[in-house]
């Protein structure tokens, strides 16, 4: 059995790992002493635990992140793990694939937003357009 502090070390490597040291402190600290529990279960049991499974690869992990993200409406998750994702060799047509899917199964609202997010990830945006997009 592996104990809590090894998996909460274990998810801290990994999360630096995917979106670098400043970007997980940041994350960290947000929410002080107040956040803290919360971050310990981030670290120990997402990141130690459950990202740590040989089940997916880290690539696969990241692309069911990316969806269950964009579908939710949580554009600010979206863009942290995109981020994940082209550390962890994600391409921009898997991404594209992913919110084309979110598109047609949770209504193209989840995936405008999201399909912003990722073409400024992955260094392909455009002028966002002034008079909206539906």
């Amino acid at each position: 059995m592996v104990e809590v502090s090894d998996l909460y070390a274990r998810g801290l490597r990994r999360r630096r790992k995917m979106f670098g040291a400043a970007e997980v402190e940041k994350r960290m600290n947000a929410a002080g002493e107040f956040g803290a529990p919360l971050q310990n279960i981030i670290n120990g049991y997402i990141y130690g635990d459950v990202w740590e499974r040989s089940g997916l690869s880290d690539q696969i992990r990241s692309l069911v992140m990316l969806g269950i993200t964009a579908a939710s409406h949580k554009p600010a998750e979206f863009r942290v793990h995109a981020q994940g994702a082209l550390k962890n060799g994600c391409t921009p047509a898997q991404v594209q694939d992913v919110l084309l899917l979110v598109a047609m199964y949770c209504g193209v609202p989840a995936a405008i937003e999201t399909n912003r997010i990722a073409a400024e990830i992955f260094g392909e945006a455009q002028p966002t357009p002034s008079d909206g997009e539906s």
